[in-house]
C-alpha cells in the first residue's frame, strides 16, 4: 500500500514538473519573434522614441501590431521613420519598418520590416475557451529598464463583447455606436498588461501559438468608457481578425 502511494506521489510531482517545464520552455521560443516598435525622427528629443510591442508572422518579413501604436503622421512625413528593436539589450540592432496594412476596426497593423526574415510565430487556428492557460510576452515599460522582454501569464477569464450597451443613448460614444453595429467578441484576461504591452502576442502557455493580440486602448475605450476610472482588466482582439490582413499581403506580393 505504501509503495502504491508513494508511486502516485511521484507521478504527480513529475506531471506537475512537467506542467511548469512548459511555460519556460515556451517563452525562449516566443522571445526571438518579439519586437519593439519605435520612431526615429533626426529633429526628434529624443530621436527615438518607443511606441509599443509587436511580434514577427507570415514569411517572418511582417510584424502584427496595434493600429493606435503607428502615429498616423508616419506615412507623409519622410523627416520621421518607423523601425523595429530585434533582439535584447540597452542597444540591441534595429530594422526599418514601413506600414502595409491597417484594420481600425479591430485595431490590427502589419509592418513589412527590412532585412533577412526573422522567425515568425505559429498563429492557432482552433476555437479558444475560457479557461485557457495563456501568456503574453512584451515591453510593458517600454525601453525605459532596456529591451528586455517581458512575460505574463494567466487565462482566459472571459470571451465577451468589445461593448456593452448603455442604459441610455446619451452614454455611448460614436465609436461605442459604430462599434454597436458590428459586436465581436474578445478575450478579457486574468493577468495585467501595462500601455508598453499594446501589440504583445497573446499565445497559449504550452505551444506558444498566438491567440490574440494585447489592446489597452480600443476594448478599454469602447468597454469601460462609463465607469470613472478604468478597471486593470487586460483585454485582446482575437488572432482571427488578424489573418485577413495576412491574406491580403500575400495576394499583393503573389
Amino acid at each position: 500500500m505504501l509503495k502504491f502511494r508513494w508511486l502516485i506521489f511521484v507521478t504527480i510531482v513529475a506531471v506537475s514538473k512537467t506542467t511548469f517545464a512548459n511555460l519556460p520552455e515556451t517563452i525562449k521560443t516566443v522571445q526571438p519573434s518579439i519586437v519593439g516598435v519605435g520612431l526615429y525622427g533626426k529633429l526628434n528629443r529624443p530621436s527615438a522614441r518607443f511606441l509599443g510591442t509587436g511580434f514577427v508572422v507570415g514569411n517572418g518579413q511582417y510584424v502584427a501590431t496595434n493600429a493606435h501604436v503607428i502615429p498616423e503622421l508616419v506615412p507623409s512625413d519622410k523627416k520621421q521613420n518607423l523601425f523595429v528593436v530585434v533582439g535584447k539589450g540597452r542597444n540591441p540592432p534595429t530594422r526599418r519598418a514601413e506600414v502595409i496594412a491597417i484594420d481600425e476596426e479591430h485595431d490590427l497593423a502589419l509592418l513589412k520590416i527590412s532585412g533577412k526574415p526573422l522567425t515568425p510565430l505559429n498563429i492557432e487556428r482552433r476555437e479558444v475557451y475560457e479557461g485557457e492557460k495563456i501568456a503574453f510576452t512584451g515591453y510593458p515599460i517600454g525601453s525605459v529598464l532596456g529591451y528586455y522582454p517581458v512575460t505574463h501569464q494567466g487565462i482566459i477569464s472571459s470571451i465577451t463583447p468589445i461593448v456593452i450597451p448603455a442604459r441610455t443613448a446619451k452614454e455611448l460614444s460614436i465609436k461605442q455606436l459604430k462599434q454597436l453595429k458590428n459586436p465581436y467578441l474578445v478575450y478579457q484576461l486574468d493577468a495585467t498588461a501595462y500601455p508598453g504591452n499594446s501589440g504583445s502576442p497573446l499565445y497559449l502557455q504550452d505551444s506558444g501559438k498566438v491567440i490574440g493580440v494585447i489592446n489597452k486602448v480600443l476594448v478599454k475605450s469602447t468597454k469601460e468608457s462609463i465607469l470613472s476610472d478604468p478597471s486593470a482588466i487586460t483585454y485582446a482582439i482575437p488572432i482571427k481578425y488578424l489573418l485577413p490582413l495576412l491574406e491580403s499581403v500575400r495576394n499583393k506580393t503573389n
